[in-house]
């Protein structure tokens, strides 16, 4: 199951991989708090970094955020929304309250590969139906994740293809917001990590991503690009941006489902952008809110569930940086980032860790 994808760097590595958002007419956008939508059949399943969120369990219902500060669907039925209504039956009133900071909050959906085109079109057509764009992961690349919790992926090149048709047909013409590939490139750039023989395939398989996706008249596609502790020279991603397809992206992403803080995400990618035609970029804050975990300079997998750590901003499109076009939850909180520290497999989802960033959190 998609989730905190297991990304990590080879051991040579120190750190991790680690529309524009369309500010359209923030002023004019319908707020439509309140509006909910009960959505049974809305699974994730993307196999690695994200957990699922299918039930047919009644939820509580949950309300969108207004859509000028972030313009994306909240899922009513995700796991943090029925893990906080299970323990407001059980009478854990203050178990339920954390969860709700998380539930409260868009997540990204992590497409996975029973159903892309199913499970593309219920978020999409969710989302739709109170106004919002829908948040989506592509993590399917072949060769994924270098052999570590999270590999896996499209078996071959044709198999992503179709994969991706069909998670394309999904989406349509509704709005959506899509992240493509975290770690891909940042793993190509780590020695050690993505056999060479791979990366002209990777290549193109990323820049057709980019194509396909905006072809469609309403969705934003960002790029990833690891995080500020990963690839530490922002010039050595310039070449892998621009033959992934940079240029006809809207932008880049960093941190998916890393802790680094959202000041040095700042200042990286507003390092790395003039060197990318000036691209726009979006932070992943699920998890950052007390930065990576100190003095863990011998642990390898410090990014695989460090302790203490807590959520970060929520995700707004109000950051206040010209080139900062979001903070997005792109790693869902709560979901494991692999077998280690106690946790279950990457992606399934940990009610024990969800409470602790939110017990952990500012505010």
């Amino acid at each position: 199951m998609y989730g905190s994808h297991g990304r990590r760097p080879p051991r040579a590595t120190r750190g991790r991989r680690g529309a524009t958002i369309r500010r359209r007419a923030r002023a004019l956008a319908a707020v439509l708090a309140g509006a909910a939508l009960l959505l049974a059949g809305c699974s994730s399943s993307g196999d690695g970094k994200g957990g699922g969120s299918a039930s047919s369990e009644p939820s509580p219902t949950v309300g969108q955020r207004p859509k000028s500060q972030a313009p994306y669907w909240v899922d009513p039925a995700g796991n943090a929304a029925r893990q906080a209504a299970s323990y407001e039956r059980e009478g854990k009133s203050a178990e339920a309250a954390r969860m709700k900071k998380i539930a409260a909050q868009p997540v990204a959906e992590w497409i996975g590969t029973e159903d892309p085109r199913g499970q593309t079109e219920r978020v999409t057509k969710a989302a739709a139906k109170v106004d919002r764009s829908a948040l989506l992961v592509l993590y399917n690349v072949p060769h994924r994740d270098c052999g570590q919790y999270s590999k896996g992926g499209a078996k071959d090149a044709a198999a992503y293809r179709k994969w991706l048709d069909a998670v394309v047909a999904g989406i349509g013409d509704r709005a959506a917001t899509v992240i493509v590939e975290p770690d891909a490139l940042a793993h190509v750039v780590a020695e050690g990590c993505t056999p060479r023989k791979f990366h002209d395939e990777r290549y193109g398989l990323l820049a057709e991503a980019v194509t396909e996706l905006k072809r469609l008249p309403d969705t934003t596609v960002y790029l990833d690009a690891g995080n500020p502790d990963w690839i530490r020279d922002t010039g050595a991603l310039v070449e892998p941006l621009r033959r992934a397809g940079i240029a006809e992206a809207d932008g880049f992403s960093l941190n998916v489902s890393n802790y680094q803080t959202t000041a040095s995400n700042i200042a990286y990618g507003k390092e790395l952008s003039p060197k990318v035609g000036n691209k726009p970029f979006v932070i992943d804050t699920s998890r950052n809110g007390n930065g990576p975990l100190e003095g863990a300079h011998g642990d390898e997998e410090a990014w695989c569930n460090p302790p203490g750590r807590a959520l970060g901003e929520p995700p707004t499109v109000e950051t206040g940086h010209e080139r900062v076009d979001a903070y997005l939850w792109i790693k869902r909180p709560g979901e494991s980032d692999g077998e280690c520290k106690g946790g279950p497999p990457a992606g399934r989802w940990w009610p024990a860790y969800a409470l602790q960033l939110a017990r952990n959190a500012k505010g």
